[in-house]
């Protein structure tokens, strides 16, 4: 299997990437991790049993920096070149999702503390976690992240992350935070946190200089934004016509996700406010996804004021955490509902739309307050 390192210098080679001292750094690291990992005996082998006792997992990565830094390519290469069979990657949004839906099972088994018991079944399940944008929002993540990573990385559990923020940024300013404070000193003591801040946004470089927000929809619109898809995911063009898609579950509901490829996601108007949806969903969608492209956003008028309630409470979900909107409709933000119930409150969808488009706003990280 081809070495982190080789895939890393594969793509500077190629004029990919440019030279970048802090992602050579980064690289390194996680082609050292690869090779720790792949040097660890396999649980129940005859080397794991001659130590006695369970080998000592090989120190985490944390990787922080701005938008488009190279953190999630990173990523990839290190993921794909991980020959272990017990990987797993998962966003973490999504992840902690899981983890309260586990405990709940746990819990009701009245069996004392449910945290170790979901500890110890995950470590069975996989050698190396590793998540995509670590970012803590709510309390009731932050109330259980330090008992819960505490017991996995006791069970043998090797984490890599990646975030917009370095470790004591986390839920900075959040409710009851000096509960969280454990949590960043485990980060800081367990895992090695690496900066990536260099010189270069690619995912902005990818984005270019277009508008964010088409109008009017159409076959032109359609194909920008499809440009624009590709280019932020590198998707090869081969692929094109199998592009994945995905399936969120949300309180216990499936929401499904037609385009879905490296924290970009592609819906339609009336997939997300023309169905019965609610701010769990949009939630759900704004922890996921850094950037969503939305198509067929249609003028909104009086009888349409169940769907502009839902385009509302989208647009608050995807702005209170910096997602980038790119977006085809019918009319400009200021024009798109001219009248209805609700008018009066949609001066402020329209400020934020605005914003979202700005310069200052595209260069935010994914959650980034």
């Amino acid at each position: 299997m081809t070495s982190v390192l080789a895939a890393y210098h594969r793509l500077i080679t190629a004029g990919e990437l440019r030279a970048d001292p802090e992602q050579a750094v980064a690289a390194q690291r996680l082609a050292d991790l690869a090779i720790a990992l792949e040097a660890t005996p396999k649980r129940g082998s005859i080397l794991w049993r001659a130590l006695g006792r369970k080998p000592e997992p090989p120190r985490g990565v944390y990787l922080w920096g701005g938008v488009g830094r190279g953190k999630s390519m990173l990523m990839d290469l290190f993921f794909s070149c991980l020959a272990i069979p017990l990987k797993r990657r998962v966003h973490f949004g999504e992840f902690m999702l899981e983890v309260h839906q586990r405990l709940a099972v746990e819990r009701a088994k009245e069996l004392g503390d449910p945290i170790p018991p979901l500890a110890k079944a995950i470590a069975e399940e996989t050698r190396l976690l590793a998540f995509d944008e670590m970012m803590v929002t709510n309390s009731p993540d932050a109330m259980i992240l330090s008992r819960l990573f505490t017991h996995l990385l006791a069970e043998g559990v090797t984490v890599v992350t990646t975030s917009n923020r370095p470790p004591a940024d986390l839920y900075k300013n959040g409710l009851n935070r000096e509960h969280f404070l454990p949590f960043i000193a485990l980060i800081e003591a367990k895992m090695d946190v690496v900066a990536l801040n260099g010189p270069t946004d690619y995912r902005r470089d990818r984005l270019g200089a277009v508008d964010t927000w088409l109008v009017p929809n159409g076959a032109a619109a359609t194909a920008m934004l499809s440009g624009d898809f590709f280019r932020l995911t590198d998707y090869p063009p081969e692929d094109r016509a199998h592009v994945p898609s995905e399936e969120i579950v949300v309180q216990g509901r499936s929401l499904h996700v037609p385009k879905s490829l490296k924290g970009v996601a592609v819906f339609s108007f009336k997939r997300l406010c023309g169905e019965a949806r609610g701010s769990a969903d949009y939630l759900a969608i704004a922890r996921r996804f850094h950037t969503v492209i939305l198509v067929g956003v249609p003028k909104l008028g009086p009888d349409m004021r169940n769907e502009a309630a839902r385009f509302v409470a989208l647009i608050d979900a995807l702005y209170e955490h910096r997602v980038k909107l790119l977006a085809a409709a019918d009319a400009q933000p200021a024009a798109l509902y001219e009248a209805g119930d609700g008018r009066f409150e949609f001066e402020r969808t329209i400020s934020r739309l605005e914003e979202m488009r700005s310069e200052d706003y595209l260069a935010m990280g994914h959650g980034q307050a």
